[in-house]
């Protein structure tokens, strides 16, 4: 097969539009409704409830604002509500995904916490729950705990809630990935106390921005409503007793959204189909692909990605922005595929770095269930039997272009010059 550069680049996950959205939006501008309330915004909350199944549902200006809420409103039941300038969980560790994007734990420190990171289990690359079990024997008194669906894959979230209910711990569910994604039938965004979604510009489904917080409580949901909405008091001026956010979604994002959300399951097919492309075209090669739990989920496939056998990873060196590695014969890395990906005009993209890892967090407590050690950045204090799943998958996996306006034929080109990385 000849390898010629895509004409038109290949997006990792780009938005796909199919003509209802704009209705919507000019349906905003006409009745003159461009702010934080109208139809749209009503509407998309509606769906939004429809197809995940709870009870409430609060539009939101991103998914980060609607973990936040989230967050907050965990911390304030948990511990009270705090003076102003103080975070509702001030001084207080929280327990969270280590393999997720930062947004997932950067609330947690709006608040006044501190995170503790959990390990990565291999099965779903999600957090491990005998990881957290261990946590809870180090640390009792955590009564929060913050998980995430990477990728768009359930973790093994019922073993997760079952620990959680034994150490009276709440869990705000990070399912900004995962929307649509089921675990033994149930829908991602039903197992936490609180969860949330986003609809950032790369999403299967998209308001080019915006996200939700979900919760069964109207009271919960009025609350956020209110934060929302700079805590505005019910008075005849401007009256404000606690702390409020600008975080509302705006009535033209949520025409988008109330446009894209009756394709969903549409997306999802699409999706799978590439994952499943991906996965056949790459028999015999020494890689496999992002693992999930065949019995009890059914991700929503958002990203299609990739791990390379550890026997035949070439040298692989990666500072704090840069990276170097060693090319040898049958041998390949994340660095070289996703640079002949990029050569050839399309888009990949390394697996999130471990929060544990990032500069910002490196004095965060890190627990797993391979024995003890610390992390710093790139390299480990270690002991006897430690082990870091997160930072192994970082090491040895890559995100694939998973664009679902990509053919079968550019997806052949991308395999091939994957296949060729091996040569």
């Amino acid at each position: 097969m000849e390898i010629r550069p895509f004409e038109k680049k290949i997006w990792l996950s780009s938005p796909t539009m199919h003509g209802d959205e704009i209705k919507y939006v000019q349906e905003a501008y006409d009745t003159n409704w461009m702010s934080t309330v109208g139809a749209n915004i009503n509407e998309a909350e509606k769906l939004i409830c429809e197809k995940v199944g709870c009870k409430e549902a609060v539009a939101l200006s991103s998914g980060t604002a609607a973990l936040h809420l989230a967050i907050k409103l965990a911390g304030e039941r948990l511990y009270g509500q705090p003076k102003v300038g103080h975070g509702t969980l001030e001084g207080k560790k929280v327990f969270c995904s280590d393999l997720t994007f930062d947004a997932t734990v950067n609330p947690i420190a709006y608040e006044g916490g501190e995170a503790v990171f959990i390990d990565t289990e291999e099965d779903t690359w999600n957090m491990d729950p005998e990881s957290l079990e261990r946590a809870f024997e180090t640390y009792p008194d955590v009564k929060l705990v913050v998980v995430a669906h990477l990728y768009g894959t359930p973790g093994k979230i019922d073993g997760i809630q079952r620990i959680c209910r034994a150490h009276n711990a709440l869990i705000v569910e990070d399912a900004a990935e995962s929307f649509g994604a089921t675990y033994k039938g149930k829908q991602t965004g039903l197992f936490g106390d609180y969860s949330i979604l986003s609809f950032n510009g790369n999403k299967i489904i998209t308001g080019s921005a915006g996200g939700a917080f979900l919760t069964n409580s109207t009271e919960d949901a009025h609350k956020v409503r209110k934060w929302s909405t700079q805590a505005r008091e019910d008075a005849p001026w401007y009256q404000h007793e606690e702390l409020g956010y600008n975080y509302r979604m705006s009535n033209v994002i949520a025409g988008i959204v109330r446009g894209q959300i009756p394709y969903l399951e549409e997306h999802i097919a699409q999706k799978k189909e590439i994952f499943m492309r991906y996965k056949e075209g790459l028999k015999g090669l020494p890689v496999r692909m992002n693992p999930y739990d065949k019995k009890n989920s059914e991700p929503n496939f958002w990203l299609s990605c990739m791990i390379i056998d550890e026997d035949v990873m070439c040298r692989q060196v990666r500072g704090e922005k840069e990276v170097l590695y060693n090319p040898e014969p049958g041998k390949t890395c994340p660095t070289e595929i996703l640079s002949a990906i990029a050569e050839n005009n399309a888009e990949g993209r390394p697996i999130w770095k471990p929060m544990h890892m990032q500069p910002i967090y490196r004095s965060n407590a890190f627990i797993t269930k391979y024995g003890n050690g610390r992390a710093r950045s790139n390299a480990y204090i270690e002991e006897e039997g430690f082990k870091d799943v997160g930072a192994d998958i970082f090491n040895r996996g890559l995100c694939l272009p998973s664009d679902n306006k990509m053919t079968k034929e550019q997806q052949d080109m991308i395999i091939e010059i994957i296949r060729r990385c091996f040569d």
